[in-house]
């Protein structure tokens, strides 16, 4: 092995340890990556950035942002009322609903379908008397497996067909993958209604109703007079024995104390942190008299506020009308600028005039303040404030709401527009009229022009760790290939592994790339994995695009893990999930990936 083979090897096993870690995010790795190979001279550093030019990072944006213009449109909203039932049975319902998904994924972002159908999932889930993880993790893996559907469905399907250009083969087609995708997708999606969904388990943690007691951490502060004035904590406990919420911790001169003794009593002005489900924090704030923390220092200006309000209307002799007020539970998607910022960070009232009431993060406890905590994707958050209000933070901050609340006003001409515009760039892509960057960004200048995005939304629909971490890994791949190290990879697969038999090396390909894909982000899978399988076809020589077929298809079938996947990320707080919840349901999904997709593979894509 040379000195380059060795460095590059180190990098990767590098970056795939950070990328397990998951301490920095991953276009941070990526980024880490693509400079550790330009300090060691393996990626020259005058196109250390031309990853950011490439036509897969360039169709991955111009995708998500017509994804986005469907999404304001209302088209999703209106497919759905059409397209699900409203009062079958559970088979038919979860069938319907995960077939739905699918069907959006294979021609939008799928992350950004799965952000779509969530609060569908969870108004099913009560009607049918499940949990939402019941209707949640179906959903998930049937978003998933739609994506792998067409070029356009996931992004690892977009870098493969990139990297297949690079080989001098020129690009997969639109519906290259879909003889191989539906059939996945199609048998997944059965196996899932039918029987693996029995296989989720059923953790309560669903809605504005029906949280796990604790699920919750809140702050709320001591009234001058009121009823929990001058006791003691252990007489508060007592008074709450009947409400599912206990004391965890205790704020007094700015002094915060944890499990503090049972003995210390509290004054007007103390700041109780409280673990209590959601129901359960209007009984407490009646009980003792205490006030919500966020609510108080917006109480003199909403009062003054009003007052003003009650002088004009009665000099218009009109009645006084206040602002409705509701509670709504956000959950933080994988790729919200809330992630790493903490609710005195975004200045949540003074931007939105809204308050965060109270936070839950996978049934964990913290113990930081509530303002203080580092917001992560998956987070469920409970907002108080008017719900316009509600509804523009989650719009701009990337919430998706679980409340049944229709944040998008659907206009039929903006349906119709972005509905054109999406089947026109890929019908011109999948044609080949025009490659399919070209036509996808002519798809976004139509939704500019037309109004389907705003021009303020469309930087903000583009999902820039994604695209940070395919334009960094990019250049990181091609050293992959430059300094000979796919190749002495694919050797020594082919040698130990396969042992020159090409079904079983394809077999391994199709395996190493869903394992790795469970463990880290799918689209850096497929880069890693791209030249790889290339270098094997050759070695072999065998047709590469089998190869790089089975790339495709192991790298969307990330059903192990909530971090393989952001749909799995976007699931685990609203589901109650744990880690280990996922391989019960995703592990049968996977086997059958592979039973369905290897014969497919060799009748589709021969040898």
């Amino acid at each position: 092995m040379t000195l380059d083979q060795w460095l590059i090897l180190a990098i990767l096993l590098a970056t795939v340890v950070m990328f397990l870690l998951g301490r920095w995010r991953h276009d941070m790795v990526a980024l880490a990556a693509l400079l550790a190979c330009v300090i060691a001279g393996l990626v020259d550093g005058s196109a250390a950035f031309s990853g950011f030019g490439h036509p897969a990072v360039i169709t991955v944006a111009c995708v998500l942002i017509l994804s986005q213009g469907l999404q304001n449109s209302g088209a999703v909203d209106a497919l759905t009322r059409v397209a699900l039932p409203a009062n079958a049975g559970t088979i038919v319902s979860i069938s319907a609903l995960v077939g739905l998904g699918a069907l959006l994924s294979g021609f939008m972002n799928n992350v950004g379908a799965m952000a779509l159908l969530m609060p569908v999932a969870v108004q099913v889930s009560k009607r049918l008397e499940l949990t939402a993880g019941q209707v949640l993790m179906p959903l998930a893996f049937g978003t998933i497996l739609g994506g792998m559907t067409t070029l356009v469905g996931t992004p690892p399907n977009i870098i493969v067909s990139g990297f297949r250009a690079e080989a001098g083969l020129g690009n997969f087609g639109m519906f290259d993958f879909t003889p191989i995708g539906l059939a996945v997708a199609a048998t997944g999606v059965i196996f899932i209604a039918l029987i693996g969904r029995r296989l989720v388990p059923a953790r309560k943690q669903s809605g504005l109703e029906g949280f796990e007691s604790g699920a919750y951490i809140t702050e709320v502060r001591v009234e001058e007079g009121s009823k929990s004035d001058g006791l003691s904590l252990h007489e508060i406990e007592a008074e709450l024995k009947d409400v599912d919420a206990q004391i965890i911790g205790i704020v007094q001169h700015e002094v915060k104390i944890i499990a503090a003794n049972p003995g210390r009593r509290v004054h007007a002005g103390d700041i109780l942190m409280l673990e209590a489900e959601a129901d359960a924090l209007k009984d407490v704030l009646s009980i003792l008299g205490l006030k919500l923390e966020e609510s108080v220092e917006d109480d003199e200006k909403e009062t003054e506020a009003q007052e003003q309000t009650e002088t004009d209307e009665d000099d218009d002799g009109e009645e006084s009308k206040q602002s409705e007020i509701a509670l709504f539970e956000l959950v933080v998607q994988p790729n919200s600028r809330l992630v790493g910022n903490s609710a005195k960070d975004i200045l949540l009232r003074t931007r939105y005039g809204i308050n965060l009431l109270a936070f839950s993060r996978e049934g964990k406890r913290s113990m930081k303040r509530l303002r203080a905590i580092n917001f992560q994707s998956g987070d469920l958050l409970l907002m108080q404030g008017p719900p316009e209000a509600i509804a523009e933070f989650a719009a701009d901050n990337g919430c998706v709401p679980l409340a049944q609340r229709e944040l998008r006003i659907p206009s039929k001409a903006k349906i119709w527009q972005a509905s054109l515009i999406m089947l026109g760039a890929i019908a011109v892509a999948a044609l080949g009229w025009l490659p399919a960057a070209v036509s996808f960004a002519l798809g976004v200048l139509a939704s500019m022009a037309l109004g389907t995005v705003s021009l303020r939304k469309v930087y903000e629909a583009v999902d820039w760790p994604v695209i940070v971490l395919l334009g960094a890994l990019i250049p990181v791949a091609g050293a992959m290939e430059s300094s000979g190290t796919a190749a002495l990879i694919a050797t020594f697969l082919v040698d130990s592994v396969a042992q020159g038999n090409a079904i079983i090396g394809l077999l391994a390909i199709l395996l190493v790339t869903m394992f790795l894909s469970d463990l880290m982000n799918n689209a850096a899978t497929a880069a890693v994995m791209c030249p790889i399988a290339i270098s094997i076809s050759s070695v072999l020589n065998v047709n590469p695009d089998s190869f790089l077929m089975a790339v495709a298809i192991g790298a969307s079938c990330a059903f192990l893990t909530p971090i393989g996947h952001q749909n799995n990320t976007l699931i685990l707080g609203p589901g109650g999930f744990r880690f280990g919840d996922y391989w019960k349901l995703g592990l049968p999904v996977q086997a059958l990936v592979v039973i369905v997709s290897m014969p497919l593979l060799l009748i589709v894509w021969p040898l």
